[in-house]
């Protein structure tokens, strides 16, 4: 089964698909000149990338840092405009909508950012800023019902509503992310990006925060795009994990099955680096080392874009990028050596 196929299959497993996904390209060009610009390149920072969530369900997104992994997200929610593809949400393609369509479809998705320092306006305050998706989507018609929606948000993702009325600099990094998820709620969303939400805060407070998130996927029956460069949380919110490497995804499957199963070179380097606590199972495990840097999506490798570091390659791999297939139940990988 091809990668296009792979993402517009028939639903022969009983899952609903809330978000499908088919040969998503995005492609930022490189201007040259002051007054007159022409463009003389352009970057591949997402080539060709196809998937599926079902509804309810968490997709864990990895790779090296420059993979592409939040511009497809961005992509996703159309903060970006797709070079070329598909992006179906709940049966509506994505892509072909105007702004003012667009605009009704941010009700039902949201995104958590990276930084929670950054992503809080410093002159609003909590309550304005958790509410301002109220305001917005008109979904509130007095201050008292505004202040009352608010105070829930907040007791929520375990704020006290009293909290409301401090600025951002006045909250820890965890509380900042808690302030950037009750915003995330505050529209009463279906699917919610989650771009690295916990890779600026403290271990201990990471731990904290994907419990949150946990919780509250239980609670409203959320669908989550989980993105991260740290396997092991990972590991812990995901339903389902996809590698990516250089715009291209390189392998999918259950979290169990790929982290018992790699199959692909490039995610066994990265489990291979993930550190296990037993001293004696860490000395004995088969080490991956990855040689040379990662190309620049500016000029990527033909063929296959992991051949230049791959430990297995084979003169097949500079040719025809491989497609993702299907080599076992539900395990895909883009690999001609699978």
């Amino acid at each position: 089964m091809t990668q296009t196929q792979q993402a517009t299959q028939t639903k022969q497993d009983g899952d609903s698909h809330l978000i499908d996904v088919t040969n998503l390209k995005m492609y930022f060009p490189v201007m040259q000149g002051v007054v007159i610009q022409k463009r003389v390149a352009e970057v591949k920072a997402v080539d060709d990338v196809s998937f599926f969530i079902r509804k309810g369900e968490t997709l864990g997104l990895v790779g090296e840092s420059g993979c592409g992994k939040t511009t497809t997200g961005r992509c996703v929610l159309q903060l970006y405009k797709p070079t070329a593809g598909s992006v179906v949400f709940d049966g509506q393609e994505l892509t072909k909508m105007n702004g003012p369509q667009i605009r009704a479809m941010r009700r039902r998705m949201q995104i958590i950012f990276q930084d929670p320092y950054s992503s809080l306006n410093p002159r609003m305050t909590c309550g304005n800023i958790v509410g301002e998706p109220l305001v917005v989507h008109k979904l509130v018609k007095s201050k008292q019902e505004f202040r009352e929606r608010v105070s829930d948000l907040l007791i929520t993702v375990g704020l006290n509503p009293y909290m409301a009325d401090r600025y951002p600099h006045e909250f820890s990094g965890g509380q900042r992310q808690r302030i950037g998820v009750a915003r995330a709620l505050a529209t009463h969303p279906d699917f919610i990006m989650a771009d690295e939400p916990v890779s600026a805060l403290d271990v201990s407070i990471q731990a904290q925060i994907i419990n949150l998130l946990e919780e509250l996927q239980e609670q409203f029956g959320l669908t989550y795009l989980f993105i991260a460069h740290d396997l092991s949380v990972v590991r812990h919110i995901s339903d389902r994990v996809a590698v990516m490497y250089l715009g291209h995804i390189m392998e999918i499957a259950d979290r169990v099955e790929l982290y018992a199963n790699p199959l692909h070179p490039y995610t066994k380097a990265l489990l291979s680096a993930v550190p296990i606590p037993d001293p004696v199972v860490e000395s004995q495990r088969e080490r991956l080392i990855l040689t040379g840097d990662v190309p620049s999506p500016l000029r990527p490798p033909s063929g296959c874009v992991f051949h230049t570091r791959c430990p297995i390659m084979i003169e097949e791999c500079r040719g025809a990028v491989p497609p993702l297939r299907e080599v076992a139940p539900n395990h895909w990988v883009a690999c001609v050596r699978v």
